[in-house]
């Protein structure tokens, strides 16, 4: 049986205008966001704001992570119109800061890098003043991928760790920890790009674990933090070790503060893009 959800990660069902004009906004388009696929508490809070993180290259993933509600199948191909799509949702919804995030798609060559940098094009074309930022797969550690991403110059580059080395194979056993972080810093040491990366609690790390990761991170000069609570989407998925108090997500802050963190979102409801224009420095 799964333990009961604390009630300070419940959240309200809203609909309002807003949510309903985004909703319409996001069909018309027909484009999927990680705020449906990935099941996000803060979906109608964002709604309401008039925002929402995108989700590009389909709707299924080539990796089966087991934390992850996005299902895993074969993929449809590219949709090639996509990009034009997001930019014209951009505009619609008035966006002065669009995230954009992507299932994994290991059957492409360059991992879906350039339908990432067509996306980014297509918004400076028609909202030259949105600022961007991505949040990507790791590419295979693909240098030829990770360049194509510097080229095309998001504000900021998001790619998350998860979780702590000791707990990643039994959550992402087609991902790599280190690999992960070497991403991280190649875009760091030949770009002028901020970095981000998440990571999620509640999966049987512990608190040296994390700090290591937060030590980790900052080795490669990641510039931005994100840590918020695992929440099981079903008993199909890995299930919750512990949920972590309103008191612990204040001991975690003064760890990453110690780290030499500034700019980092951490509590129970906080997801890597959540609030994330917030974040960027300059």
């Amino acid at each position: 049986m799964r333990e009961r959800l604390p009630e300070y990660l419940k959240r309200p069902i809203i609909d309002t205008e807003n949510t309903r004009t985004v909703r319409k906004i996001l069909k018309t388009n027909c484009l999927n966001t990680v705020c449906e696929n990935a099941r996000c508490p803060n979906k109608n809070e964002c709604y309401t704001k008039h925002t929402a993180t995108f989700l590009i290259m389909g709707s299924v993933c080539t990796r089966n992570c087991r934390y992850c509600n996005i299902s895993c199948n074969k993929p449809e191909p590219l949709d090639l119109q996509e990009p034009k799509h997001i930019a014209r949702a951009v505009k619609d919804l008035g966006l002065k800061y669009a995230v954009i995030t992507s299932v994994t798609r290991d059957d492409l060559a360059d991992g879906g890098a350039k339908h990432f940098a067509d996306c980014i094009q297509q918004i400076r074309k028609i909202c030259p003043q949105t600022k961007i930022e991505i949040l990507t797969p790791d590419f295979k550690n693909n240098k030829t991928s990770l360049d194509i991403i510097i080229d095309s110059h998001p504000d900021v580059f998001n790619h998350n760790i998860e979780t702590v080395k000791e707990v990643f194979k039994t959550a992402r056993p087609q991902g790599n920890y280190e690999q992960s972080l070497q991403v991280l810093k190649y875009i760091k040491d030949n770009s002028d790009i901020q970095t981000k990366s998440g990571l999620m609690i509640g999966l049987g790390e512990n608190f040296e674990q994390i700090k290591v990761t937060l030590e980790n991170l900052k080795s490669v000069g990641c510039d931005i933090l994100t840590i918020g609570q695992y929440i099981q989407p079903s008993k199909e998925h890995l299930p919750v070790s512990k949920y972590y108090t309103p008191d612990e997500y204040e001991y975690l802050k003064d760890i990453a503060r110690k780290i030499g963190f500034t700019n980092f979102q951490i509590g129970p409801l906080v997801r890597s893009s959540y609030n994330a224009s917030q974040l960027i420095s300059g």
